[in-house]
């Protein structure tokens, strides 16, 4: 028996879960079953990633505390994998005090060990406002040109690039005071000193994918550099060790949640387990993390060279899934497949779904097609189709005609025995996460099944006097091969599993319990196990899924201003613009926006939640109807253009503090994109 610790990456706490996360959830939770099917000890331990500045602006946007805020998106976390019957023995968040003294224990281990530096950077300060600023919260005269009222990094006149000390007269745009240059500590990570050791450690045999240890390669060549490890307050986070309002980079304390996790898990329930068994040098224990082939950098090079510097095995494995697109394409609201699981949960059974990846997936990172239409044409071919239908066509029989009892004897020893002797092959598939491979070979045996059911005929027997015990042979060798298939899907299927189990009247059914044929065995009364798929009920979760595009704000009481008379403009034609001079145009201020973070709004089907750094102090938070055509994923580290000068807007969701420029053409809404080069904070002329 092996003793295996196993994680998934840790969900973001600032949003839901949807198709593209669960293909990983999915991956492991089959792996962590089949494993134990063959009788190994797993613990399978998971928490939300719940830091970071994202997660704080997210708070402020919803009117609540960032504990509030990650308590109510960790529910939803839980209710989805649950729904999906991913069963984590431990669900914990990374804020929490195990986590925070474990990240504590690692930072100064490896800052004795002299892989911490600390350099000071000089930033301009308001004085005013108690802040460092930005470059885009400073103006002055231009250093090179002397021209006015330019941004502290370059001069939009003479093209010159500077620092913002070098500025002349420098102001902050924040206050109008006279900023003072302050210097401010940064903490950096050394990775270099750990480049040899990483080389060596990518290449051990089994840790990597082949194809992720070859990327990996293009890193080396390029050479490892410093790791910034600390951001300044204010952060949502924990505080670095002897470092007064220096918080630890989301990146740092994340991966130690797969360490306090399984603390969390052995304090609460399961004490017979020891911590340094699993997480020492010299451990004899398996750990394996799943992860996305977009966190393959930090798995494979911040982590391990975090535990090596503080003297901690590292990870077994890294088991590293590819993307996942929706009928060949990238999910998008405007098409209805940006599905979140909730979605899927309200509409359709979730075991079709993890019965669908486990066709596709396997120990390659590749990218997964979720096609709708092969989805459904799947399920109900191999499913439905073959293997229950394999069970509702002999139970019957059994059930009425045999008092609920199998045969005697076994009257196709060799059949069964060609059943039972296919599970080595399907474990070491499972084994390898090669389940694409165990599904195929589960299939080939379901075909066998119906194809033995057909040539005997047991409805055509029962009609034959003296033929009985004929029928209840062939059905009871039909029951046999069906509890085969089942116990190889149940880690697939676990809930259709638990009900056959329950048909047959079994204590166990894991693989070991399989290994010979049930004869002179009782029964109960079959019960239908599985519904073919509705195309409807896929038709309608993937229209729940689409958004409109019309705003959604609500009306705001203001008092009613007596207003000047003045003459009405003439409504513009159809297919014609209101003409406006060119000293309305120059009033508003276009300007270049970094989409830090883009998110769903709760409560609206139309509206996306954007986090924007246009170059001041704070980011804005801007709300803008473009669901239809955009996802979160699509937008997030994408340059936009924004009006930047106009009215906040209140909305039942918060203030809305600008406005993203889109075009339209009936048919499409396209965001605008600045040309190359262009940095957040850029006027827009």
């Amino acid at each position: 028996m092996r003793n295996i610790l196993v994680t998934n990456a840790l969900p973001y706490a600032n949003g839901p879960i949807h198709m593209g996360h669960l293909l990983g959830y999915i991956q492991a939770d089959i792996w962590v079953r089949a494993m134990r099917a063959m009788g190994h000890d797993v613990t399978y331990v998971c928490a939300d990633d719940a830091h970071g500045t994202a997660i704080m602006l997210r708070a402020e946007a919803n009117g609540i505390s960032p504990e509030q805020q990650i308590a109510n998106v960790q529910k939803e976390h839980i209710r989805d994998f649950d729904g999906f019957g991913v069963h984590f023995d431990h669900y914990d968040s990374t804020h929490s005090d195990t986590n925070r003294a474990r990240a504590s224990e690692i930072y100064v281990k490896n800052r004795e060990a002299g892989n911490i530096a600390v350099r000071p950077v000089s930033q301009l300060f308001d004085p005013e406002k108690g802040m460092f600023l930005s470059d885009r919260f400073i103006k002055g005269t231009c250093p090179k040109c002397k021209a006015e009222d330019q941004y502290g990094d370059s001069c939009e006149v003479c093209g010159t690039t500077y620092n913002a000390t070098e500025l002349l007269n420098p102001k902050s745009t924040l206050s109008g005071a006279t900023p003072v240059e302050k210097s401010s500590d940064h903490y950096f990570f050394k990775l270099p000193n750990f480049g040899e050791y990483l080389q060596k450690w990518t290449r051990d045999e089994g840790r990597l994918p082949v194809s992720i240890a070859n990327k990996l390669d293009e890193w080396f060549e390029a050479g490892l550099a410093d790791w910034d490890i600390s951001r300044d307050a204010p952060y949502f986070g924990f505080e670095i060790p002897d470092a007064p309002n220096k918080y630890f980079y989301v990146w740092v304390d994340a991966p130690i949640g797969y360490m306090s996790s399984f603390e969390n898990y052995i304090k609460t329930k399961r004490p017979e387990l020891n911590f340094d068994d699993f997480w020492t040098k010299d451990s004899d224990k398996e750990v394996y993390h799943f992860i996305g082939k977009d966190i393959v950098y930090f798995h494979a090079l911040f982590w391990p060279a975090m535990l090596e510097g503080a003297n901690y095995r590292t990870p077994s494995g890294l088991f590293v899934n590819g993307f996942l697109t929706v009928n060949g394409q990238k999910m998008s609201k405007s098409r209805g497949t940006f599905i979140k699981a909730e979605t899927y949960l309200q509409h359709l059974n979730p075991e079709y779904l993890r019965y669908y990846f486990a066709s596709k997936l396997s120990d390659k990172v590749e990218d997964s097609d979720l096609n709708l239409d092969d989805f459904v044409q799947k399920v109900n071919s191999d499913l439905v189709g073959k293997v229950v239908n394999i069970a509702s066509r002999c139970a019957k029989f059994i059930n009425t005609k045999f008092d609920n009892k199998l045969s005697a004897t076994c009257a196709e020893p060799e059949l069964v025995q060609s059943f039972i002797d296919a599970g080595d092959s399907i474990a070491k598939a499972y084994e390898a996460r090669e389940f694409s491979t165990a599904i195929r070979e589960i299939m080939a045996l379901a075909d066998k099944a119906n194809q033995y059911i057909d040539e005997k005929k047991p409805w055509a027997l029962a009609k034959v006097e003296g033929e009985e015990q004929q029928v209840h042979n062939v059905c009871s060798v039909g029951i046999n091969l069906f509890r085969q298939l089942a116990v190889y899907l149940a880690p697939v299927l676990p809930t259709l599993a638990a009900q056959v189990q329950e048909f047959l009247k079994l204590d166990r059914f894991d693989f070991a319990s399989a290994k010979t044929a049930l004869v002179d065995h009782e029964i109960a009364l079959f019960q239908p196990l599985m519904q073919r798929v509705d195309p409807k009920a896929v038709a309608a979760m993937v229209d729940a899924s689409k958004d409109s595009l019309a705003a959604a704000a609500e009306p705001v009481k203001v008092e009613k201003k007596k207003e000047k008379k003045v003459e009405k403009k003439p409504e513009p034609k159809v297919g014609e613009a209101e003409i406006i001079g060119i000293e309305d145009f120059m009033k508003v201020d276009l300007r270049v926006a970094e989409v830090l973070e883009a998110a769903t709004v709760e409560g609206s089907d139309k509206l996306l939640q954007l986090t924007l750094n246009v170059g001041e102090a704070e980011p804005r938070n801007v709300f803008s109807g473009i669901r239809e055509f955009y996802q979160p994923e699509d937008l997030k580290g994408k340059l936009v253009v924004m009006v930047a000068n106009l009215a906040p807007r209140k909305m039942r969701f918060g203030i809305s503090n600008g406005m993203v420029l889109a075009a339209g053409n009936g048919e499409g809404v396209w965001v605008i994109s600045p040309e190359s080069g262009a940095k957040a904070g850029d006027k827009v002329s």
